[in-house]
C-alpha cells in the first residue's frame, strides 16, 4: 500500500535572485547541446554557406559551357567598368579592378542570388567618391613648388591618392561591419522602407550627378571638388566658367566613345534574340588605348590619361578606425543603398528563374564581401544592372559565371594593367555616361505613377529633386522622411466615399471613381473607409460622412428640437392642433401672427437633452413643409451601411467616436449598420 508519509519529493532549493539566471543557462545549454544534432548543425552551416546547397547539385555537362561564356563576357565588361567607376569613387583607376575581383570571391560562397554580378555600381561609387573627396580634397595636399623659379601651388598627388585609398578602404570596411550586423540581427526588412518610387527618384538623381561628374572629365576642364548642398550647381557653374579650356582631344575621344557605345548597346537590345552573346562594346578601350599610345595624345595635346595602374596585388591594409566617427552616417546610407540595389536586382532575376533570394543572408554576404574587400583597398561592392544583364542574357546559370568573370579581372590585374596606362580618362567617362541610359529613362515612370497613385509620383519627384540639390546622402534621407510623411498623411486623410452597384453584379465601387455604377436602393447610403481608424483620422471620417449624406446629424437634430419647441408653443396658444395620429394641422388661422423665433439656442441642451413633449404627443414628418418659420434640413435617407472591410485596426478613441456618430444618426431616425467586420472589429461592433 502507498502511504503519504513515505512520500519524499526532492527539489533543488532556489534563491529567488539566482533562479532567473539558472533558467537562462538551462535554455542556452538545451539549445547548444541537447537539441544540437549533426543534421541541425549541417543545416545551419548550409544556410550560412549557400554554396554547399547548390554546388553539389550543379549540372556540369549542361551548365558549365553557358557559365563559361557568361563569365568571360561579364569579366570583360566588369574589367572596363571597374576602371571607369573608380573615377566616380575618386580613387586611382587600378583600384576599380580590385573592387571588381575580391568581393566576388566571398559572395560565391555566401550569396543566394545565382545571377547578379558583384562589383562596383555607378551610384554607390559616386556616394563613396563624395565621402572620399570630403575627407581628402585636393586643397589638403597643396604644396608650394618653385621648380621654374616661380612660386606655384601644386598638388602632392602621391600623398593624396594614398589618403583617398585609405578612406575608401576604411569606408568599405565600416560598411561591411554595418551590413553584417544588420544581417546577423535579421534586419533585412529595413529595405522595405525604400519604396520603388523612392529608389527610382534617387537613382535618377544619382545618374544626373554621375553625368555631371563625368562630363567634366570628357571636357577635361578644371573644377573644384564640391560636396553637400548645391554641390552639383557649383560644379556646373565651374564647368561653364572654364569651358573655354576644353581639351579637344579628350572631347573628340569621349564623344566618339559615347556614340559608339550607345549605338552598339541599342543593337544589342534590339537583336538580343539573334546574338547569343552581346557585343562587349566596352572593349573599345583597347582600341582607344592603342590610338592614344600611337599618337601620343598626352604629350602632344595634354590629354588626360590613366597614367598609372599597379600590377599585381597590394598587401592588405588595416582600416583607419579614427575615421569611423566622420564616415559613420555616410557608411550606413551607402550600405543600405548598396544592399537595396543588389537585392532588388537579385529578386527580379530570382522571380524570372523560379528561386528565392534570402534578404538577411544577402546582408551577411555583402557585409563579409565588403569587409574582405576593404582589407584589400576596395571600395563598396554591390551589383551593376548592366553587368548582371550581361551575365544573365549570355546564359549564366550560377555564380560559377561570377568566379570565371573574376578570373578575367585577375588576368587584367596581373598582366594587362600597365598596357592600359595610355588610356584617356575621357573614354572611361564616356563609357560611364553610356551606361546611365536605363536610369535616365526612369523619368518616364512619372506619368505612369501619376495615373496610378499621385502620392507615389510625389515621392519620386521629391526624392529626385532633393537628391540633386542636397546631395545623395541628405537627399535619400529627405526622400525617406517624405515617404514616411505621406504614409502618415494617407492614414490621417484616407479615402472615404459612397459606394454604388455595378449593374448585373454584386460588386460595389466608389461612385466618384467609376462612372457606370448605380446608387440604390433609395434611402440607403453605403460608405467605405479605406484605412485604419484611430484618433488621428476619426474627425476626418465624421466630416466625410456629412459630405456624403449631405447633412450634419447634429445640426438636423438641433433644428428639429427648435422646431418642436415652437410647435409646442403654438399648440398651447391654439394656433395649431394635433390629430390623434399626431399629424399637425392648421386651426383655420392664416398663421400670419406667428411669433418670430426668439428662443436662444442652448447647444448643450440640444445635443444631450430630450425634448419634453408629455403634454401633447406630436409626430412630425420632417420632410414635409412645416408651419413654423424654422428651416429644418431634409433627410432623404433612412439607413447607412458602413463597409469596414478595409479597416485593419481601430483604437479606443475611434470606438468612442463611432458610438457618438451612431447615436447622432439614430436620433434623427437614420439607422446605422456595419458590414464586413472581422476579428477585432467584430468585438468592437458588439460593443457599439
Amino acid at each position: 500500500s502507498f502511504s503519504i508519509s513515505n512520500l519524499c519529493v526532492l527539489l533543488p532549493v532556489y534563491v529567488a535572485q539566482f533562479m532567473f539566471v539558472d533558467v537562462c543557462l538551462y535554455k542556452i545549454y538545451n539549445v547548444l547541446f541537447d537539441s544540437c544534432t549533426s543534421k541541425k548543425a549541417y543545416f545551419i552551416v548550409k544556410k550560412f554557406f549557400p554554396v554547399l546547397d547548390w554546388l553539389p547539385k550543379y549540372r556540369w555537362k549542361e551548365w558549365f559551357v553557358n557559365d563559361l561564356i557568361s563569365g568571360v563576357s561579364t569579366g570583360l565588361v566588369g574589367t572596363l567598368q571597374g576602371l571607369a567607376f573608380a573615377l566616380l569613387a575618386a580613387v586611382p583607376v587600378g583600384y576599380g579592378l580590385y573592387s571588381s575581383f575580391f568581393p566576388i570571391l566571398t559572395y560565391f560562397f555566401l550569396g543566394t542570388s545565382k545571377h547578379i554580378s558583384v562589383g562596383p555600381f555607378p551610384v554607390v561609387s559616386l556616394m563613396v567618391g563624395s565621402v572620399v573627396l570630403s575627407i581628402a580634397p585636393d586643397e589638403k595636399f597643396a604644396i608650394l613648388g618653385n621648380a621654374t623659379g616661380l612660386n606655384k601651388t601644386i598638388i602632392d598627388t602621391v600623398a593624396r591618392d594614398a589618403a583617398r585609398i585609405a578612406v575608401s578602404g576604411t569606408l568599405s570596411f565600416l560598411i561591411g561591419i554595418i551590413q553584417l550586423a544588420l544581417g546577423i540581427f535579421q534586419i533585412g526588412f529595413i529595405v522595405r522602407y525604400l519604396a520603388d518610387p523612392l529608389v527610382g527618384g534617387f537613382t535618377t538623381a544619382a545618374a544626373f550627378q554621375v553625368f555631371v561628374s563625368q562630363f567634366k572629365l570628357v571636357l577635361n576642364v578644371p573644377t573644384q571638388n564640391y560636396n553637400g548642398v548645391l554641390s552639383i550647381i557649383y560644379t556646373i557653374r565651374d564647368i561653364f566658367m572654364n569651358i573655354r579650356l576644353t581639351n579637344i582631344a579628350d572631347l573628340i575621344a569621349g564623344l566618339l566613345t559615347f556614340v559608339v557605345c550607345v549605338v552598339v548597346k541599342e543593337i544589342n537590345d534590339r537583336y538580343k534574340r539573334i546574338f547569343r552573346v552581346p557585343i562587349p562594346i566596352e572593349v573599345i578601350v583597347v582600341i582607344a588605348t592603342g590610338i592614344s599610345y600611337g599618337v601620343n595624345l598626352h604629350a602632344k595635346y595634354n590629354a588626360g590619361i590613366v597614367a598609372t595602374i599597379p600590377s599585381g596585388f597590394i598587401p592588405p591594409m588595416t582600416p583607419d578606425v579614427s575615421l569611423f566617427s566622420q564616415i559613420g552616417s555616410s557608411a550606413f546610407s551607402i550600405g543600405i543603398v548598396a544592399y537595396a540595389v543588389a537585392v532588388s536586382v537579385g529578386k527580379v532575376y530570382a522571380t524570372k528563374h523560379n528561386y528565392e533570394v534570402d534578404g538577411n543572408q544577402e546582408f551577411i554576404a555583402f557585409g563579409i564581401s565588403n569587409l574582405f574587400g576593404g582589407a584589400f583597398s576596395c571600395f563598396c561592392a554591390t551589383t551593376a544592372l548592366s553587368r548582371t544583364a550581361v551575365q544573365e542574357s549570355t546564359g549564366g546559370r550560377t555564380q560559377i559565371a561570377g568566379i570565371i568573370s573574376a578570373g578575367i579581372v585577375l588576368i587584367a590585374i596581373v598582366a594587362l594593367g600597365r598596357l592600359l596606362e595610355p588610356l584617356q580618362k575621357s573614354v572611361l567617362a564616356a563609357i560611364v555616361i553610356a551606361n546611365l541610359k536605363g536610369m535616365f529613362w526612369q523619368v518616364f515612370d512619372i506619368p505612369r505613377l501619376w495615373k496610378q497613385n499621385k502620392w507615389d509620383s510625389a515621392i519620386w519627384v521629391f526624392t529626385c529633386i532633393a537628391s540633386i540639390f542636397l546631395g545623395l546622402d541628405s537627399g535619400l534621407l529627405a526622400g525617406l522622411l517624405f515617404g514616411l510623411a505621406t504614409i502618415l498623411l494617407r492614414v490621417q486623410f484616407p479615402s472615404c466615399g459612397a459606394l454604388g452597384n455595378v449593374p448585373g453584379t454584386d460588386i460595389y465601387k466608389n461612385v466618384k471613381e467609376y462612372k457606370n455604377v448605380s446608387v440604390f436602393p433609395e434611402g440607403v447610403k453605403i460608405i467605405r473607409h479605406t484605412s485604419g481608424m484611430f484618433y488621428g483620422n476619426i474627425d476626418g471620417f465624421k466630416n466625410a460622412i456629412k459630405s456624403i449624406v449631405g447633412f450634419d446629424p447634429v445640426k438636423v437634430y438641433n433644428k428639429r428640437t427648435k422646431a418642436l419647441r415652437k410647435i409646442q408653443k403654438l399648440i398651447k396658444k391654439g394656433q395649431l392642433r394635433s390629430t390623434k395620429n399626431g399629424v399637425i394641422s392648421n386651426t383655420g388661422t392664416d398663421n400670419e401672427g406667428f411669433e418670430p423665433d426668439e428662443d436662444v439656442e442652448d447647444p448643450e441642451q440640444e445635443n444631450n437633452g430630450a425634448v419634453q413633449t408629455k403634454e401633447v404627443e406630436i409626430q412630425v414628418d420632417w420632410n414635409s413643409e412645416l408651419p413654423v418659420k424654422i428651416s429644418v434640413p431634409k433627410v432623404s435617407i433612412h439607413s447607412i451601411i458602413f463597409d469596414f472591410g478595409q479597416i485593419h485596426f481601430i483604437d479606443v478613441v475611434a470606438v468612442r467616436s463611432l458610438k457618438v456618430i451612431f447615436k447622432e444618426l439614430k436620433r434623427i431616425d437614420v439607422e446605422p449598420y456595419i458590414a464586413a467586420c472581422e476579428g477585432m472589429l467584430y468585438s468592437v461592433k458588439k460593443s457599439i
